[in-house]
């Protein structure tokens, strides 16, 4: 087959060489898939990893969000957004005390964000 645009030059194809014989369909499960995508997404947020970063680092290991605004510089409504979206993402854990939620950094979570990652490795 040749591909020609006016005024290039004339290139052959092969199409044997564009497409992958005998591929295997390795697929990850449809809802796995958009579960992990959904991890991912919560997690590709410069204010979340900022707000992942400060929980971690906190000397109890939890934060709630009046900790989280001062040092944000965000009013408690969007940083309550920012835990809500990570925490349904399974990234951070949440105990009710009271009228306060604290939120702690999910291991298992952020594991399961680098098994991700290792999925490639095979």
């Amino acid at each position: 087959m040749s591909i020609t645009t006016e005024g290039a030059p004339q290139v052959a194809v092969d199409e044997t060489d564009t497409c992958t014989p005998h591929l295997a369909c390795h697929l990850i499960d449809r809802e796995e898939a958009e579960r992990l995508a959904g991890m991912l997404k919560a997690i590709a947020d410069p204010t979340r990893l900022q707000i992942l970063r400060l929980i971690e680092r906190s000397p109890t290991g939890e934060a709630c969000v009046c900790d989280l605004t001062e040092c944000l510089n965000f009013r408690q409504p969007t940083v309550s957004h920012h835990l809500k979206v990570m925490a349904e993402a399974g990234l951070l854990s949440r105990e009710r005390r009271g009228t306060w939620v604290w939120y702690s950094v999910n291991h298992d979570g952020l594991r399961r964000v680098k098994e991700i990652f290792d999925l490639f490795d095979d």
